[in-house]
């Protein structure tokens, strides 16, 4: 039987911080919004994620983990399934080191992060309608071929590496924040908040959200068991069916709540950061507004924090989004 996957902790985020920082420009800005503060009438402070190269905040977990790859791995190469971000951080973070990716995707993917991914070197391949079946295809191509399979949410490197963006805000840019919403889709990123929280032992309450349209990270979190569930969202970023086994005994452990918004939610979402910030942000990004707006009267008064986790929207997208004269 294989040995449990082991949690990272503050000590791993730290070390992540040190072997991304000469690849990356740090900290993204944390940007005080006084037009979403207005509409929540709270102290909102936007995290944004969507400053990084790849435009989401997963480069910095494919940094971390492919530059930690053995000599042997590195040889062998990588092998990952996504709909899009995760995508492009491994891709972005093989490239770095001169290692060999293969991307899973499915078919009929976000066509700009395709792009964007073989644009960084990768192969991309695609599998299935939906993120899962590209990710049993990656597995067992992976298996067959000798290549290091990265998971998108099992995987401390990658929880490690993407924690560093709440070490920057907790430590530095807003210690005093209060509040901190974060989407989330297999869960790796809010689980590099939790995990920095914890070790701060800050007092920042953490929030996770997704989608009502693909809710297995959610439910399997409420029922304190791994299950499955239909995933019919437009959100790719939050797109899952499954939930993961590291991801969820993190979140049961320190998540403090856990929201479900409707694509439809998200996309107004998407349009309020547009009009209203002037920012570009993809439905996965803007989930964490949608469910600040669900719950205003819970966030009156307070210093929040919304983490917009990237900005790949292709022009289609934004048209549905925006609808007619949009």
């Amino acid at each position: 039987m294989a040995e449990p996957v082991r949690a990272p902790g503050l000590d791993d985020v730290r070390a992540a911080a040190r072997a991304i920082a000469p690849h990356l420009s740090l900290p993204t800005p944390l940007v005080a919004s006084p037009a979403v503060s207005e509409l929540l009438e709270a102290d909102v402070s936007l995290k944004l994620e969507l400053a990084t190269p790849i435009g989401a905040f997963k480069v910095r977990g494919g940094i971390h983990l492919v530059g930690g790859l053995s000599e042997a791995q590195r040889r062998s190469g990588v092998a990952t399934a996504s709909t899009g971000n995760h995508a492009q951080s491994i891709a972005y973070g093989a490239r770095l080191y001169g290692v060999r990716a293969v991307v899973f995707m499915p078919e009929g993917s976000n066509p700009d992060k395709v792009a964007a991914t073989r644009r960084l070197g990768a192969e991309v391949r695609f599998a299935g309608a939906r993120f899962d079946d590209a990710r049993e295809a990656c597995e067992e191509f992976a298996a067959e071929r000798g290549m290091r399979y990265v998971h998108s949410a099992n995987e401390p490197a990658l929880i490690a590496g993407v924690g560093t963006a709440a070490l920057e805000v907790l430590e530095g840019q807003q210690p005093g924040a209060e509040l901190v919403i974060v989407p989330v889709g297999g869960g790796s990123g809010v689980c590099g908040w939790l995990t920095v929280r914890d070790g701060l032992a800050h007092g920042a309450r953490v929030w996770g959200v997704q989608s009502a349209q693909a809710p297995a990270a959610h439910d399997a979190w409420a029922a304190g068991a791994l299950l499955e569930r239909e995933n019919r969202t437009r959100a790719e970023g939050l797109s899952t069916g499954v939930a993961f086994e590291l991801t969820q005994s993190i979140m049961r452990r320190s998540l403090d709540r856990f929201e479900l918004v409707d694509d439809a939610a998200i996309d107004d979402a998407v349009r309020l950061l547009l009009e209203h910030a002037h920012l570009l942000v993809e439905p996965a990004g803007a989930a964490p507004l949608a469910a600040a707006i669900a719950n205003r009267e819970e966030l009156r008064g307070r210093r929040v924090v919304l983490v917009l986790s990237g900005a790949n929207l292709t022009l289609a997208q934004l048209r549905t989004v925006l609808g007619p004269g949009g």
